[in-house]
């Protein structure tokens, strides 16, 4: 039997018991160097990479083999071989953006801006509030279209204000200026600086990405004549014309920033509306850039690759190519990477898996000591009506409308953008899909949606590290096992305790019971603000973002062990590779996040991402009693947490 664990990673200069990272990793941490067309590196993106070859060899097979016109093999193929056609693409120069452009250049007042809002928007253009759609919040079992804040080129309201990101903010207008200069649009640098102070106005009204992870704070459902009121310059009619949009559509609507749409209102109204052209021909070329000729996309890169993550390679042209497949037409090539490279069997020892991972809450929930009889109640309810989805959708996604011509690249994206926009709208009224995917297969991650309290977990992740279907239970356990603790974990965390079984955001703790779990949570936010990533030295994590998956990651390693023991049984564990199964179910845990990162995407990432660092996920073991066990930790070692001050929710 394997035992799942990568030995040749492992650094035995360092002790487990100071840094478990930097033991079960740091070998591979010196000997492997972050790839020139990346910010950071690590366990996922090797994964990716080979998903990556994988769709690549599906695509290319697909669009070798002659495909009826119209099916959706040739769709694969032509939209593949539209991006990887770089000579047609080069010698059309600006030319694609040029007609939306004019139509920019066109609007004259508040009106017929929110009208070309709404069209380009289908295209894919983000304007400065994005509609979507999703189950209601206070009521799962309907769709109702939500507005988000939006609006900005810079990854967050906070590099418009932070003193750290001056630098970048310096930057960023001569940046704008030239791509302006790339379509001649008149006056680029005075009105790159136009753009850049209209969208500083905007962010100062953004609420911050704290404020923004409360579902309670960002749901507030309005009528029409209660989103109208909310700002009376925003012509919603005209926006819905142009987007295509049924009238009906924001006959209830969740505004999750009220305060911002009454900005935005009051900045249609006070700003110019050249100013207004200026920002929306910066937003068409920014959004279109990687589809255009390579003065377009190299600019492009070299902001948001080279100087805001520190990449110093834009990614290879057939990587690129995948990415938009994948975007467009992701779940047909998953229906085929399913069938090469997700057995059966996987799927059948991964219910088993999650069998396990579910009966560890149970026991927990059932006997937490902070937790009251009817808080415990309606959790373990909650816990009973969890779907698990393994691998890939019961229902494939039907292409059938979407159009894809052969040689027309952009054209290409504008259509799948408006086919993902008329998908979307046409759920407003009908029944709610529980069976939709919102990830591919071949997508290495996974999720936990509230709104229909699910966990689903993609083919690629399931594979080692994270699973080996033919290694032992230990260091599963600590992979996936853990992943899937995690997971459920948002159910209960500071967000997902907050809706209910069936998907309601409904208060159903008693005061003293939520109480007694926040102050858990607080410890947990003042224990990681403490912490900085060997990435960014300097620069500590902000605790109050990243508090959700942290208490995801300390709930998944807690219940994830736990799951381990029922595996178990009253079976001992054998020591493999010289390591007992605790051992092993910690070091698989720390291997899952092996990585390392640049400097600038590091710092990118702590500033805007709700995951802690990697390093710091590795080492979030030191709350739990059993490593302490496991390894022998005492005062004075790295890890050591005092009793009385680690931090145990579940």
């Amino acid at each position: 039997m394997r035992s799942g664990i990568d030995t040749a990673s492992v650094d035995e200069t360092v002790r487990p018991q100071d840094d478990l990272f930097a033991f079960a990793n740091g070998g591979w941490v010196a000997h492997t160097e972050i790839p020139d067309d990346r910010g950071r590196y690590g366990t996922f993106d090797t994964l990716r990479e080979a998903a990556e070859e994988h769709v690549r060899t599906i695509i290319e097979e697909v669009a070798a083999g002659s495909p009826a016109p119209g099916s959706v093999a040739a769709k694969v193929g032509d939209l593949y071989s539209s991006f990887m056609d770089e000579a047609a693409v080069d010698a059309l120069g600006a030319g694609p953006v040029l007609a939306d452009l004019e139509r920019v250049a066109g609007v004259r007042d508040a009106s017929g801006l929110m009208r070309l809002l709404g069209e380009l928007g289908r295209d894919g253009v983000m304007g400065p509030v994005i509609p979507f759609v999703n189950t209601d919040d206070r009521d799962p079992d309907r769709y109702v279209v939500y507005l988000e804040q939006a609006g900005l080129g810079l990854p967050d309201e906070s590099y418009y204000r932070e003193p750290q990101h001056a630098d970048t903010r310096a930057a960023y207008v001569p940046h704008v200026a030239r791509m302006l200069e790339l379509v001649a649009h008149p006056g680029a640098q005075a009105a790159a600086a136009r753009v850049v102070d209209l969208e500083t106005r905007l962010a100062a009204a953004h609420w911050d990405k704290v404020s923004n992870r409360d579902p309670v704070r960002t749901y507030t459902l309005l009528d029409r004549p209660g989103l109208d009121a909310l700002a009376p310059a925003l012509d919603w009619t005209a926006f819905l014309e142009g987007l295509g949009a049924p009238a009906h559509a924001f006959r209830a609507v969740v505004v999750r920033q009220p305060s911002f749409v009454t900005a935005l209102g009051e900045a249609l109204t006070e700003v110019g509306i050249e100013v207004w052209r200026d920002w929306l021909a910066w937003h068409v070329v920014h959004a279109h850039a990687p589809y255009l000729s390579a003065p377009f996309v190299e600019e492009n890169f070299d902001f948001f690759g080279r100087t805001l993550s520190g990449v110093p390679k834009l990614r290879d042209r057939w990587k690129r190519a995948v990415t938009l497949v994948e975007d467009a037409l992701g779940e047909a090539v998953g229906q085929l990477y399913v069938e090469r490279h997700f057995p059966p069997h996987a799927k059948e020892r991964m219910l088993e898996l999650v069998g396990h991972l579910v009966e560890a809450f149970r026991r927990s929930l059932s006997e937490v000591p902070w937790m009251g009889a009817s808080t415990r109640a309606e959790a373990l309810e909650k816990l009973g009506a969890f779907t698990p989805k393994i691998g890939y959708p019961d229902r494939w996604r039907d292409y059938s409308t979407l159009e894809v011509r052969a040689g027309d690249l952009l054209g290409n994206v504008r259509r799948a953008a408006a086919f993902e926009v008329e998908r979307n709208l046409a759920k407003l009224g009908g029944p709610v899909d529980r069976t939709e995917w919102f990830m591919t297969p071949q997508t290495v991650n996974a999720y936990y949606n509230p709104g229909m309290n699910e966990i689903v977990f993609p083919a690629a992740i399931l594979q080692p590290p994270f699973f080996d279907v033919d290694a032992d239970d230990a260091a599963n356990y600590g992979g996936i096992g853990a992943v899937i603790g995690h997971e459920i974990g948002h159910g209960f965390d500071d967000q997902g305790s907050q809706f209910d079984g069936r998907g309601e955001l409904r208060d159903w703790w008693t005061a003293s019971d939520r109480e007694r779990f926040q102050a858990l949570a607080d410890a947990l936010v003042g224990q990681y603000s403490l912490l900085e990533t060997r990435d960014a030295p300097g620069q500590k994590v902000n605790g109050a973002l990243t508090v959700g998956e942290n208490i995801g990651d300390l709930g998944g390693l807690t219940i994830g062990y736990s799951a381990y023991r029922i595996a178990l049984g009253d079976e001992p564990a054998a020591e493999l590779d010289g390591f007992t199964g605790d051992q092993r179910f910690f070091l698989g845990w720390a291997q899952i996040w092996r990585g390392k990162s640049r400097r600038a995407e590091a710092e990118r990432l702590l500033a805007i991402d709700p995951h802690s660092p990697m390093d710091l996920r590795a080492n979030a073991v030191r709350n739990l009693d059993e490593f302490h066990e496991a390894f022998g930790t005492g005062p004075g070692d790295g890890l050591w947490v005092p009793e009385d001050e680690r931090v145990r929710i579940f």
